[in-house]
C-alpha cells in the first residue's frame, strides 16, 4: 500500500520558518516527481513547489525565495523549509507524487496524496 506522510505542521509567527516532510512507502518513486500542494479554509488547492528525480524543482511565485524544496532519494522523503513565513501561508499542506511534475504543478490528475499537515502562521 502506497503511503505519503506528512509531518513538522504547526503554529510560527509571521516572520518564522518551519520544515514540513513527506515520508513515501509502499513502493519505490524512483523516476517520480514529489511535491507540496497546500489548501487555505474555504480555496481551492494551490500548487506550491515540486521537485523531479534528478533534483529539478519548479516553485510556485507566491513562494519563490522563501521556500525551498529538497528531496532524499534514498529515504524516499521530502522536504519543505519555509522561511519568512506570512499569514497568507496558513494552509493544510499536502504531499503529492506522480511520474509527471507537470501534474503536481498543474493538480491534474496527481497519482498520490497525503493526508496533510496544518500549517497555520500568526500575525
Amino acid at each position: 500500500q502506497v503511503r505519503l506522510v506528512e509531518s513538522g505542521g504547526g503554529l510560527v509567527q509571521a516572520g518564522g520558518s518551519l520544515r514540513v516532510s513527506c515520508a513515501a512507502s509502499g513502493r519505490t518513486f524512483s523516476g517520480h516527481a514529489m511535491g507540496w500542494v497546500r489548501q487555505a479554509p474555504g480555496k481551492e488547492r494551490q500548487f506550491v513547489a515540486a521537485i523531479n528525480w534528478s533534483g529539478g524543482t519548479y516553485y510556485a511565485e507566491s513562494v519563490k525565495g522563501r521556500f525551498t524544496i529538497s528531496r532524499d532519494n534514498a529515504e524516499n522523503t521530502v522536504y519543505l523549509q519555509m522561511n519568512s513565513l506570512i499569514p497568507e501561508d496558513t494552509a493544510v499542506y499536502y504531499c503529492a507524487a506522480d511520474p509527471n511534475l507537470r501534474a503536481i504543478a498543474t493538480l491534474e490528475s496527481v497519482t498520490y496524496w497525503g493526508q496533510g499537515t496544518q500549517v497555520t502562521v500568526s500575525s
